[in-house]
């Protein structure tokens, strides 16, 4: 089955790794919604691009996602809503003891409330559509853990557990729920990072690439945006309709260890 003419609503997706899978997904023919927190001219330029570069229909809605209400709204708003991609993030890294309670509440309302909330706003419209695919963007961190990021991992194993639940849900339904999970991604945001890292660690930027950000990712090398929203398609697809409440690891074999 074609996803074109299908509407995809990606959240946090006017950078890094949900603007890549909104980018994909337009080039499979479906229409986009992309959202964040800001609303400036050039969010609504990168949905014009989109349009324009993918014949498709591309709209930016802004939602601010610690809110359920208006995560509820970013729904109702897209009108309607084929493929829910739950994807907006932020970090903090702290340990437990010090990590700032305004943060732990923000990081899990915008990483896992905000995945409640839009999934149950989008499900009744699957419904009436008769067919639907909720595809949550978890982590390597969904699967495993590290020191110092206690609310990302949280979100990120919660995010794994709320897939589960959706998935047998809907699992007499044309609906399908799985978590994608990534390791390190090749972002913008990754990408200016490293100049700064290899100075502090006295290294070459290759050597800090492999040997610090790359640490836990045995092939040494990012995915890129470009393959998980490859992944995203997939999922869409009538080979995937038999695939439901799992997660797939785009992580280079991190949770292999």
């Amino acid at each position: 089955m074609s996803i074109t003419g299908k509407t995809a609503v990606v959240t946090g997706s006017n950078s890094g790794i949900g603007l890549g899978i909104a980018w994909e997904l337009a080039k499979g023919g479906a229409n986009v919604v992309l959202n964040s927190y800001t609303d400036s001219e050039d969010d609504h330029a990168l949905a014009a691009e989109i349009s324009k570069e993918t014949g498709t229909t591309a709209r930016y809605i802004q939602a601010d996602l610690s809110k359920g209400a208006a995560a509820r709204s970013l729904i109702e708003k897209a009108g309607q809503v084929d493929i829910l991609v739950n994807n907006a993030g932020i970090q903090h890294v702290a340990p437990i003891d010090e990590f700032p309670a305004e943060k732990w509440d923000m990081i899990i309302a915008i990483m896992l409330s905000s995945v409640f909330h839009t999934t149950a706003a989008a499900l009744p419209l699957m419904r009436k559509a008769g067919w639907g695919r909720v595809i949550n963007i978890s982590s390597a961190h969904g699967l495993t853990a590290s020191p110092y990021k206690s609310a990302y991992v949280s979100a990120k194993h919660g995010v794994v557990g709320m897939t589960k639940v959706v998935a047998l849900e809907t699992a007499r339904e044309p609906i399908t729920a799985n978590a994608i999970c990534p390791g390190y991604v090749l972002t913008p945001l990754v990408e200016a990072q490293i100049p700064d890292t290899a100075k502090k660690y006295d290294m070459s930027e290759e050597e800090v690439t492999q040997k610090v950000i790359l640490e836990r990712q045995p092939s040494k090398e990012f995915a890129t945006t470009e393959q998980l929203g490859g992944v995203a398609q997939f999922l869409c697809s009538d080979a995937a309709a038999q695939i439901t409440g799992t997660t797939i690891s785009v992580d280079g074999g991190w949770t292999a260890l």
